[in-house]
C-alpha cells in the first residue's frame, strides 16, 4: 500500500510590510512549508485559532498590537507554539526582551535566507511531538486529583504542554503535588525514555549546590578526589526538575541563567564546556514575581524559567475534590497494607471537608494512611487521623489574645504555632506558613523567639 505523505508544516508569517511577507512566503514555500500571511496581530490570532500553525515568524514592531502583544496572546492560547521574531538592528533590545518573555528566537533584518531556513528547521525539530497520544490514560485518571474546575483546567494545560519541549514553572503551596505534576509532564513528553533528574534546591547547602548541579573535576577543591558528573549533565536528553528554585543564592541564579541561555555547563575546576540538551521544569512555593520585585530573584532568570506557568490550587480552594481523593487514598492504603477496605462514614467525610489542610494533599494522604492503620472495625473516624494533635476537634488557626489587635502579635503567634506543629524544624514551619526559609529566620529574630526542642507554655498560645 502506498504511504500517505505527511502534511506540510504550517508556518504563519506576520509583518505590516507587504514586501517582507512576500519574501518570507517565497523562501518558506520553496522549502516545502505551507505559509499563512497576516499583516497585523489581530489577523494572526484569527489564523492561529483556525489553522494547525506549527511556527510563527513575526515582526516585533507593528502598528496597533505589536509583536509582544501577539506573543502573549498566542502563548496563552497555545503554550507550545514557537515564535521567531524579526527585528531591525536598532530594535535588538526589543527582541531580547521578547525572548525573556517566551519567544523562541530572533533574527535581525535584513536576514539571510539560508540562516532563516536553518533556524526554522532547528525550531521545528526541537518542538516535534514524539509521544503518541494513543494508549496514554487520561491525566485525571493518573493524577487522581479530582473533578473541580480548577483541576480540570490544570489537566487541560498539562495535556497541551507535555508533548512540547518548553520550560515550565510550577507554582503552589507545599504539599500540593508539584513534583508529581512535573513527573507527569516528563512521562507524557518527548523525553520520557530518558532520565528525570530531581534537584532539591531548598535543602542542598549553597556551598554544595554548585557542585551538585555542575559537577567538578579532580583537584578542583580540597575534597575533590575524583571527577564528578553534575545533575545537569546527568539530565542530558531528559528532564531537569529544579525543586524549590526560589531558594537559590544570587550567585547560583547567575550560573543557572548562563546555562539556560547557552545550554552549556562548565564543571568546577574545568576549562572546557559541555553541551547539555534537557527540558527544564522548576517549582516553588514562593511568590516569584514578588521575589523579583523585591530584588531577591533575577528577572531575566524568572522569564527563562516560566515560558509556561502552572498554578496548582491548594486543597482548601477545591474542597469538592476531597471525597474523591479520600476514597482513592483509603482504597490504595488498604490494599498496600493487606487490610479489608475501610469505610468513611458521612461525619468523617464532613470533618475532612471542613478541615483547612495547611499541608494540602500530602497532609491528607498521610493522615488517611495513619487512619487506615489505626481505625477499629474498618470504620475510619476523625479521631483516627491524628492531625496536629487535635484528633477530636476541627482544626482552627490559633487566635491572638482577645485583648490584642496587634498584627505583629498575631503573626508571632502564627509562627510559634507553625514551629510547634513542625517539631521546631524551621524549614518545615516555613512550608506550613507558605513563606521562605529566609523569611522565617528573619521573623524569628525579629520577635525574639527562642527556637528549641521544647515547648514553652509562656510562648505558646493556649490549646
Amino acid at each position: 500500500m502506498e504511504k500517505t505523505p505527511s502534511p506540510k508544516p504550517t508556518i504563519l508569517v506576520v509583518d505590516d510590510d507587504v514586501h517582507i511577507l512576500e519574501v518570507l512566503d517565497a523562501r518558506l514555500s520553496s522549502a516545502g512549508f505551507h505559509v499563512l500571511r497576516a499583516a497585523d496581530a489581530h489577523r494572526a490570532m484569527d489564523l492561529i485559532r483556525a489553522h494547525p500553525v506549527r511556527l510563527v515568524i513575526s515582526d516585533v514592531r507593528m502598528p496597533g498590537k505589536g509583536g509582544m502583544d501577539l506573543l502573549a496572546e498566542a502563548l496563552s492560547l497555545r503554550p507550545d507554539l514557537p515564535v521567531i521574531f524579526l527585528t531591525a538592528y536598532g530594535t535588538i533590545p526589543d527582541a531580547v526582551q521578547a525572548v525573556k518573555a517566551g519567544a523562541t528566537e530572533y533574527l535581525t533584518k535584513p536576514f539571510d535566507g539560508r540562516e532563516l531556513l536553518q533556524k526554522v528547521q532547528e525550531v521545528l525539530k526541537s518542538r516535534q511531538p514524539k509521544v503518541a497520544e494513543e494508549g496514554l490514560p487520561p491525566i485525571q485518571q493518573v493524577l487522581s486529583g479530582g473533578n473541580s474546575p480548577a483541576m480540570k483546567e490544570l489537566y487541560d494545560l498539562i495535556d497541551r504542554i507535555a508533548p512540547s519541549d518548553v520550560n515550565v514553572l510550577i507554582l503552589g503551596e507545599s504539599g500540593v503535588g508539584k513534583e508529581r505534576v512535573a513527573r507527569l509532564i516528563h512521562q507524557r513528553g518527548p523525553r520520557r525514555e530518558h532520565p528525570f533528574v530531581v534537584v532539591d534546591c531548598g535543602s542542598t547547602p549553597t556551598g554544595l549546590l554548585e557542585s551538585e548541579l555542575f559537577g567538578h573535576v579532580r583537584g578542583a577543591f580540597t575534597h575533590a578526589i575524583r571527577d564528578k558528573k553534575g545533575l545537569i549533565e546527568a539530565s542530558d536528553r531528559g528532564t531537569l526538575f529544579l525543586d524549590e528554585i526560589g531558594n537559590i543564592s544570587p550567585e547560583m541564579q547567575v550560573r543557572l541563567l548562563r546555562f539556560l541561555e547557552d545550554r552549556k555547563i562548565r564543571k568546577i575546576g574545568d576549562l572546557k564546556e559541555i553541551p547539555v540538551n534537557c527540558r527544564v521544569i522548576s517549582a516553588t512555593n514562593l511568590d516569584l514575581p514578588e521575589e523579583v520585585e523585591n530584588g531577591d530573584f533575577r528577572e531575566d532568570l524568572y522569564y527563562r524559567l516560566r515560558v509556561v506557568t502552572l498554578r496548582i490550587p491548594p486543597l482548601r480552594d477545591r474542597r469538592e475534590d476531597i471525597p474523591l481523593l479520600a476514597a482513592h487514598f483509603v482504597k490504595g492504603f488498604c490494599e498496600s497494607h493487606g487490610l479489608p477496605l475501610a469505610t468513611l462514614p458521612p461525619e468523617t467525610m464532613k470533618w475532612l471537608c471542613e478541615y483547612p489542610w495547611p499541608g494540602n494533599v500530602r497532609e491528607l494522604k498521610n493522615a488517611l494512611e495513619a487512619g487506615v492503620v489505626l481505625c477499629k472495625n474498618g470504620v475510619l473516624r476523625a479521631s483516627d487521623l491524628h492531625l496536629s494533635g487535635l484528633p477530636h476537634a476541627r482544626h482552627k488557626p490559633p487566635a491572638a489574645p482577645a485583648d490584642s489587635l496587634s498584627l505583629e502579635e498575631s503573626e508571632r503567634h502564627a509562627i510559634l504555632r507553625a514551629l510547634q506543629q513542625a517539631g521546631w524544624v524551621q524549614k518545615d514551619a516555613a512550608q506550613l506558613l507558605g513563606i521562605s526559609r529566609r523569611a522565617i529566620h528573619y521573623k524569628i529574630k525579629k520577635y525574639g523567639i527562642e527556637v528549641a526542642g521544647k515547648k514553652s507554655s509562656e510562648d505558646l498560645p493556649g490549646d
